[in-house]
């Protein structure tokens, strides 16, 4: 198929697809609250088999369910920081088209991940920043109940400038620790993992679309990328897939060019793309992380959102005309062997 065919196509399908942008919005990550896990369906999130179970090295007693999208940039960058601490849990792929996986749920975005403690207290978090900052109190301070850190993320509603109600979370990337509890950090060291951590949300992620979704070549290559990563075969008939990576492609192809100006990027969105990863190789330094010699919750962030797109055309420019390379590498490494879970143990001896 030549580029000018290609270039015609999508644009007779953009203009059947525009009409639902929820394309986008699926892996928008939804701020709404810490919610205890009941519907008023009558339907449970135990209805709803695992697709798959990740084994780790965290004896934690939390038995978590992770909702997601395989190649959702939020729901990558849940599992690093549950894979990096050696969590074992339980993933639940949503079908991203029917999202029947949700029925169970008033809440129809993901990530959504429901965690049960040793007294059977059940609890559904919906924002993956408020996630990540809601296990790591639990797991740095062992007398805190799951229902109780819920009260330090407290949900908030408001009109923004155009009249459209907005739901946020206060504290959300504040671990909340008593001052009894160690976590090896100094007060700025902390600051600064919070301040790159809301630049991953507000900034970083934006990038992204605009970049894999560069030219209808690439926005076809991506959902390929997207179809074997999730293995969407195991989801959807062959004319599903089809109509989903070719649709799929030419709407957020549009919708590309649409996030590249409201977000201020670089006519050559690469060149947006490679300066932001080198404002984050500038705060990691001559470190091995920006944590130091160990990832912090920032360095887990920023790779989590990264790894969505590892089998990208982008991600092969990203490496190859900046330095990320060695730092993602080292940062996959202490991910897959669950490095976290050793180094929590050392924090809690001293």
């Amino acid at each position: 198929m030549t580029a000018a065919t290609l270039n015609k196509r999508f644009l007779s399908l953009a203009a059947l697809g525009l009409s639902s942008l929820s394309a986008y919005y699926l892996l928008k990550d939804r701020n709404l609250s810490l919610l205890h896990a009941q519907s008023n369906s009558g339907l449970k999130y135990s209805d709803f088999p695992p697709s798959r179970s990740v084994n780790g090295s965290n004896h934690s007693p939390l038995k978590i369910t992770l909702f997601q999208y395989h190649t959702c940039p939020f729901c990558c960058k849940v599992r690093a920081y549950l894979n990096y601490y050696g969590y074992n849990y339980d993933i639940v792929e949503v079908n991203s088209v029917w999202r029947s996986q949700l029925k169970w749920s008033d809440y129809k975005k993901v990530p959504v991940l429901v965690a049960k403690d040793a007294n059977d207290e059940t609890v559904q978090i919906n924002d993956s920043s408020v996630i990540v900052s809601a296990l790591q109190t639990l797991l740095l301070d062992s007398s805190e109940s799951i229902t109780r850190v819920g009260d330090y993320y407290p949900q908030i509603s408001f009109k923004n400038e155009k009249g459209k109600t907005v739901t946020e979370f206060e504290n959300k990337y504040f671990v909340m620790l008593k001052d009894s509890v160690k976590d090896g950090q100094t007060a700025d060291e902390r600051k600064n993992e919070r301040y790159w951590r809301s630049w991953v949300d507000s900034h970083f992620v934006h990038v992204l679309s605009p970049n894999i979704y560069r030219t209808p070549q690439e926005a076809v290559q991506s959902f390929r990328w997207f179809d074997k990563a999730g293995e969407w075969e195991k989801h959807f008939s062959s004319f599903e897939r089809t109509t989903i990576v070719y649709l799929g492609a030419a709407v957020m192809f549009i919708l590309g060019k649409v996030l590249k100006s409201k977000y201020g990027l670089d006519d050559d969105v690469r060149r947006s793309f490679y300066q932001s990863c080198n404002d984050w190789l500038s705060e990691v330094g001559p470190k091995k992380f920006a944590g130091g010699d160990s990832p912090n919750l920032a360095d887990l962030a920023v790779y989590g959102v990264l790894s969505s797109i590892e089998g990208c055309n982008a991600f092969a420019d990203l490496r190859t005309h900046t330095k990320i390379g060695a730092w993602y590498d080292r940062v996959a490494d202490q991910v897959n062997r669950h490095a976290g879970a050793e180094k929590l143990s050392s924090v809690k001896r001293r």
